[in-house]
């Protein structure tokens, strides 16, 4: 007996005629994937269906991507579709258990200057690289919220690797966000343009920057924790819809009341200890070197590795 194909687009689930196609896609639903990962209640209200169709939808969207409980064998076999791209730094790779992670979000911190923006600068060129170079074969987006982006960075680093520069700058889809509910559309505009531009690389540096501006003072911590929570959410489901890696850079801030130890942490609070899946700050060394170290990650143990910031990127140092 010859198995029932599966759905390829939202037009071939089952209850999904071209009305609600059309609905669904204007609504920035435009794939199994983004339906999959959405709430029932945001699809109602954004495509205007009622709420048991929506619910009915995202049933069958998670059923033709078998989304159910699984063994966890099945779960390891599924690990192996995670792929990973290279950072440039053989040390920081092997620090990261072989590179940045698809299905995941991957968080550098650090002060000023301690590397953050230049890694996710080697990234958007890396990612464009073939498998058996590091590289995905897909495009990077890029959502500025600082105005730390640089093209001079991408072109060196591209000649560098061997690349056409204006074609690699062709190949990263630029935003800047200019507070913190721009921030949150351009993410939700990526579930359309992540499938249809092959994007593998979505970075936000720094997530946290419009956030702290915006909702200043005690009274408002509550309010912008919880819209920083929606955000990190949308990423994540970004990167776990399409397998893509997803990279945020975030600020620090001295603690006073830590005598002993390293008195900087995170912006940001609970929420940024739970979401990302690999957590990675950032230090200044010597001259060029950086010091990354593994802060929190459930499936890599804690440690340490040096890389230099040189002008062709990020590199191990040579001594």
């Amino acid at each position: 007996m010859a198995t029932k194909e599966k759905p390829r687009t939202i037009a071939d689930l089952p209850g999904v005629g071209p009305s609600i196609a059309n609905k669904l896609v204007a609504a920035g639903f435009p794939t199994i994937e983004a339906l999959a990962v959405a709430r029932p209640e945001d699809i109602s209200q954004r495509a205007g269906i009622p709420l048991t169709t929506a619910t009915r939808i995202v049933q069958a969207a998670r059923r033709a991507l078998d989304i159910r409980f699984k063994t966890a064998r099945e779960i390891k076999l599924e690990r192996l579709s995670v792929r990973k791209i290279t950072t440039g730094s053989k040390n920081l790779d092997d620090l990261l258990g072989g590179g940045i992670e698809t299905k995941t979000i991957t968080e550098f911190y650090g002060e000023f200057g301690s590397g953050k923006t230049q890694i996710c600068h080697q990234l958007s060129v890396n990612v464009q690289l073939p498998p058996e170079r590091g590289g995905l074969a897909g495009k990077a987006a890029y959502i500025d919220t600082e105005g730390t982006f640089r093209w001079e960075r991408i072109e060196s680093m591209a000649r560098a690797l061997g690349l056409d520069p204006d074609e690699v700058m062709d190949n990263i889809l630029y935003q800047r966000a200019y507070n913190s509910d721009h921030q949150m559309a351009i993410v939700e505009e990526l579930f359309t343009l992540v499938p249809r531009e092959n994007i593998k690389l979505v970075i936000v540096d720094s997530v946290t920057s419009h956030f702290r501006a915006e909702y200043v003072g005690r009274e408002n911590l509550a309010p912008r924790q919880q819209k920083l929570n929606q955000h990190l959410h949308q990423l994540l489901r970004l990167a776990e819809a399409y397998n893509i890696a997803v990279v945020i850079t975030n600020q620090v801030m001295a603690r006073p009341d830590v005598f002993f130890g390293n008195p900087m942490q995170a912006v940001g609070g609970h929420v940024l200890y739970h979401i990302p899946g690999v957590r990675v700050e950032l230090r200044k060394s010597k001259g060029n070197k950086r010091i990354a170290r593994v802060v929190d990650a459930p499936h890599l143990p804690e440690g340490e590795a040096v890389f230099v910031i040189t002008e062709e990127g990020i590199r191990d140092p040579e001594d």
